[in-house]
């Protein structure tokens, strides 16, 4: 499939793989406080509202909030700069390299939203959560990947981060399109016009990141208010970041990245995981995982994952739409296929946002998505290690 591997993909992998080691330890302390004498300060804590700004001009927040609507429109705004460059000028720049990453996050995320669909069928307030078991994440996928060392070929290290990246864009577009509130269209408006003075930023192409981000500031303010969720600010403000292949020595996209990249990876997802992985399991049973919502992740995330991404390339490669990586056998293929079930910070996300009216389905997303998440770790981390490589 690609035959050679750029320095920035070799860095991105690194970084990720040891962000998802500290990702796991954030939600097990986690798991372990919100179970202990310390898990009413814990959830107290996160409920308790912080205002940000001078006199009556600021906004007012729970801690949770501030944690999942403007620290998460930082990660996004650094997804979408990982995106953009990829596909300006990375490994999803030739439109052959890029097909089959393309096809199988497709069929990574219709196949497991159709299983909740199909397990929440009939009732409209659970089937809200239907794109909850369709994220993948990056940071914990590659960390198990990297346990595995040279049994996985590069290739298919590639594979995976691009099938992660597309699907995390997959995720931008449904919160954009399925997870927006009641729209204010002056606030709209205002977001437009903070967006077109981006752009504006952009066409002169200023290389110091400053402007951008006063701007981008106000931008993620009035799309707070507008409706939209407040992360997708972070989404605009990446697009309007310069990437030009003709200025060889710089580029403000690359520049911002790698030095935004430590704190996402080590701050901001671990305090995201902290904050979202805790879960009281008093009085959980397994029965609880036959509720709809959690079965409906669970199947979806460990069952309907695997069986998206596999089908789809199978199909893909059959037919010659797309190509094999390069030194792997079907066996490994499929079992990277099984580590896409992880879905964790992106189905969190999701689920906090498809159930903002709905508080007491949470508990059942977070069993949810760390049963799946759990089970598609052991399987996919077993099958790589005990079957041949080609």
């Amino acid at each position: 499939m690609i035959q050679k591997i750029t320095k920035g993909f070799t860095s991105f992998f690194k970084l990720e793989s040891a962000s998802g080691i500290v990702l796991l330890f954030a939600a097990i302390i986690a798991l372990i406080i919100s179970n202990s004498e310390l898990s009413v300060l814990y959830f107290s804590t996160l409920e308790k509202y912080l205002f940000i700004g001078i006199n009556n001009f600021g906004i007012k927040l729970s801690v949770l909030h501030w944690i999942n609507d403007a620290l998460m429109a930082i990660f996004f705004f650094f997804v979408t700069l990982e995106i953009k460059r990829e596909f300006l000028q990375g490994e999803l720049s030739n439109i052959k390299q890029a097909l089959l990453p393309i096809i199988a996050a497709v069929g990574g995320m219709v196949v497991p939203a159709f299983i909740y669909v199909l397990v929440n069928l009939g009732d409209g307030e659970t089937l809200r959560g239907w794109a909850i078991p369709s994220a993948t994440d990056i940071a914990f996928s590659l960390g198990v990947l990297s346990l595995l060392g040279s049994r996985v070929p590069l290739s298919l290290k590639v594979f995976l981060t691009a099938l992660a990246i597309i699907d995390d864009l997959g995720a931008i577009v449904i919160i954009a399109l399925f997870y927006s509130g009641d729209l204010s269209f002056k606030y709209l408006s205002l977001m437009l016009l903070a967006f077109i003075v981006l752009l504006i930023i952009n066409k002169f192409n200023i290389k110091k990141f400053l402007p951008y981000l006063i701007v981008g500031i106000f931008l993620w303010d009035f799309t707070h208010n507008s409706g939209i969720h407040a992360t997708i600010a972070g989404v605009l403000l990446a697009i309007t970041i310069p990437h030009r292949k003709k200025d060889k020595d710089f580029s403000l996209l690359i520049k911002v990245e790698h030095a935004i990249s430590p704190y996402v990876a080590f701050g901001i997802m671990p305090i995201f995981a902290f904050a979202n992985a805790g879960v009281s399991l008093d009085g959980l049973s397994f029965s609880s995982l036959l509720d709809k919502v959690p079965l409906g992740i669970v199947l979806g995330l460990f069952v309907g994952k695997q069986l998206g991404v596999f089908i789809f390339s199978y199909a893909s490669i059959k037919l010659k739409i797309a190509q094999m990586p390069s030194n792997t056998s079907w066996y490994n293929f499929y079992g990277v296929g099984v580590l896409t079930g992880i879905g964790f910070t992106m189905s969190l996300f999701v689920g906090n946002l498809a159930f903002v009216d709905n508080l007491q389905y949470m508990d059942g997303v977070k069993i949810g998505v760390l049963t799946g998440s759990l089970l598609s770790t052991l399987f996919g981390y077993f099958l790589i290690l005990l079957t041949p490589n080609k």
